[in-house]
């Protein structure tokens, strides 16, 4: 008994030492202190718990259950919304909605209508409809549309934007263009998306040992990384070790 009130002891200590380094108000230390047990969990589960990256799986996967049943919600308010303001703000909001259910064309439009104004040339606006454009297959627009946004603003989004216009002159057949564009991204890009699409491209080429090299290259910089990073690329790896099998 005397070791377990230690622990007790030990364990309400290392919370209210928390709720002071973290600046949480003083009658949380008194509640810790004077109820070991409840004082503790209530103020985990309601200080601690909602900033761990297990309530913020848990939160999304309540979204994703939520978005089952009724997978058109957020699309339905959007259009609520600009029908009773048809505000930039609003048709932005909607175009993302619609990109989120692969509603390119559509997104395209709600883009393009926005560019008028003090938004003609507003960068965001611009690159978001390259990206629409490419996803609903006018790769042509999509290259112009990028490659005027990185004459016009060079700093804006750089990797980003670039790899837009990549993935254009890709899907317009303009290998070598698009390759040389890879080869650059694949050493800049943030993430493996732009080595994973260098990869690909070489293999569509018939490049297969060059590509091979890329996916494990990819494989083995991801086994060096936080396993946090591993999680947000794990599209892009499974897409390499899948090329690397074969």
């Amino acid at each position: 008994m005397p070791i377990l009130g230690a622990v007790v002891l030990l364990i309400q200590l290392c919370f209210a030492y928390h709720a002071l380094k973290t600046g949480r108000a003083w009658w949380w230390i008194a509640l810790i202190m004077s109820f070991p047990v409840m004082g503790c969990l209530l103020y985990y589960f309601i200080e601690v718990f909602p900033n761990t990256r297990e309530s913020q799986k848990a939160e999304r996967a309540v979204q994703a259950i939520v978005k089952s049943f009724d997978p058109d919600k957020s699309l339905r308010e959007r259009v609520a919304n600009l029908e009773d303001c048809g505000s930039v703000e609003n048709r932005i909001a909607l175009a993302r909605s619609c990109v989120e259910r692969s509603l390119y064309a559509d997104a395209a439009a709600l883009y393009r209508s926005c560019l008028a104004g003090v938004h003609e040339q507003d960068p965001e606006i611009r690159y978001r409809l390259a990206s629409a454009l490419l996803g609903a297959g006018d790769a042509q627009g999509a290259h112009g549309t990028a490659d005027a946004l990185r004459r016009s603003h060079p700093k804006f989004r750089g990797e980003e934007v670039r790899l837009v216009a990549a993935r254009a002159l890709e899907a317009l057949g303009r290998y070598d263009g698009a390759l040389d564009e890879y080869r650059e991204l694949a050493e800049r890009y943030v993430g493996e998306e732009a080595r994973w699409r260098y990869g690909a491209l070489l293999a569509r080429m018939g490049r297969s040992a060059e590509a091979g090299d890329i996916f494990r290259r990819m494989l083995r910089h991801a086994e060096r990384m936080p396993q946090q990073y591993r999680e947000m690329q794990r599209e892009w790896l499974a897409l390499a070790r899948e090329q690397v099998k074969t």
